[in-house]
């Protein structure tokens, strides 16, 4: 009954969802071999007997009998006497089993071992945790926002696993409140000391992959393969897809009649703009490609550097380009290429670099970001545009013109 008594208070674990009764039966047993090393410095000749279902415990000592005074090692011996105390007929050589009392181990050692168990309990769930979101990992998962903080916001699932979307994972738009319920996928499961870290992002190109397969049934059935999908969040990405079967078009079934497939990504990605493109092995075509809705008259590939040289026409360079630099620099991302654009017709045209001495460097770097290196490039843009588009003030801007026009003008 002391055992049974001292026992109860360790059964409330065995309704734990994450331990099943074989796993708790031994990590009751390792804190309970703990305990008996530290008493009697082995724990080898030790049976001990578990019923986690009833809360009850046995534990029992083996030990030899040897003549009296010739006891060696008390742990595994026990001298003839003492044996007959046990039961009147033990002969020298026999085995004793001895049922040792939880009492017997001190009420300091039994607090200790009940902590042990605690520390064990939730170091095992921990492990279940981080084992169960790792296999996650990539995938899309939806949770419930708990609290906001400035740097995040802290998202509950059903089971009550706490889920980290840093500030720097969402998309621009992304407004929350709590209970909303929010989708993204599982980026990263990390062990922060004994607790599992699980971080949620919705601006990883994975994520906008995922939502494909779980919106478009061909991407899901395998029918339609996503070769690479670049995207910066909330504004622009480029999906190249592919298809084994010849009867299906690929960039159709993705987008759907006026939009209507790829509507609900869209939506939940904050109204990214979303090009679908047909993937190609050839390299040139799939520049062309990914420069769409530009028309690209001519590419010349530079295989060694990874450079493309793209020709057009004038009207077609700012497409070529984008907002904000988003198209060119996207197009980039998915060929591997970097990507310089020329107006076809237009002859002299010097690179911004040669005004290194009248123009700041960092000045030249604004206007490269948004794909603008030659001067022809900024000449034709609006001055209020490249404002907007740019970190520059409008007086810069008209200051750089002013240069580059006297070099045309000379």
């Amino acid at each position: 009954m002391e055992n049974l008594a001292l026992i109860e208070s360790f059964s409330e674990f065995k309704d734990d969802k994450f331990i099943d009764r074989v796993t708790l039966m031994a990590i009751l047993e390792e804190v309970f071999r703990s305990a008996l090393k530290k008493k009697f410095g082995s724990d080898d000749n030790f049976d001990i007997i578990i019923n986690p279902d009833k809360g009850d415990l046995e534990i029992w000592r083996n030990r030899i009998v040897v003549e009296d005074g010739e006891v060696e090692e008390p742990n595994e011996e026990i001298s003839l006497s003492e044996a007959r105390k046990i039961e009147p007929d033990f002969e020298v050589g026999e085995d004793v089993s001895e049922e040792v009392k939880l009492i017997d181990l001190g009420r300091r050692a039994i607090l200790a071992l009940r902590q042990n168990l605690i520390s064990k309990i939730h170091e095992h769930d921990n492990t279940t945790i981080y084992k169960q979101f790792k296999d996650l990992e990539g995938e899309i998962y939806t949770a419930e926002v708990h609290h906001i903080r400035h740097r995040a916001v802290i998202l509950l699932d059903d089971e009550g696993n706490e889920i980290i979307l840093p500030k720097e994972k969402q998309i621009p738009a992304d407004f929350f409140r709590k209970g909303d319920n929010v989708r993204g996928i599982i980026e990263s499961v990390e062990l922060k000391g004994n607790k599992p870290a699980i971080i949620m992002s919705r601006t990883s190109p994975k994520f906008l992959e995922q939502l494909f397969f779980q919106e478009i049934p061909e991407v899901f059935d395998g029918l339609i393969s996503i070769k690479k999908a670049v995207r910066i969040p909330g504004e622009k990405a480029k999906v190249a897809v592919d298809s084994y079967d010849d009867r299906i078009d690929p960039v159709g079934a993705c987008v759907g009649m006026k939009g209507s497939r790829i509507h609900g990504i869209v939506r939940e990605l904050g109204n990214e703009n979303i090009d679908v493109i047909n993937w190609t092995n050839n390299p040139q075509l799939m520049v062309t490609r990914a420069l769409s809705p530009a028309r690209v008259s001519s590419v010349k590939l530079n295989e060694e550097k990874k450079t493309a040289q793209v020709y057009l026409k004038p009207e077609e360079v700012s497409k070529a380009i984008g907002r904000g630099g988003h198209n060119i620099r996207l197009a980039g991302q998915l060929t591997g290429y970097e990507i310089d654009v020329f107006r076809e017709g237009v002859e002299e045209d010097v690179e911004l670099t040669e005004f290194s001495d009248e123009i700041e460097g960092w000045v030249i770097e604004e206007f490269k970001k948004i794909g603008l290196d030659t001067a022809r490039s900024v000449l034709e843009q609006d001055v209020k545009d490249l404002a907007k588009r740019t970190d520059l003030e409008e007086e810069t801007i008209q200051e750089v013109v002013r240069i580059l026009k006297e070099e045309f003008e000379d």
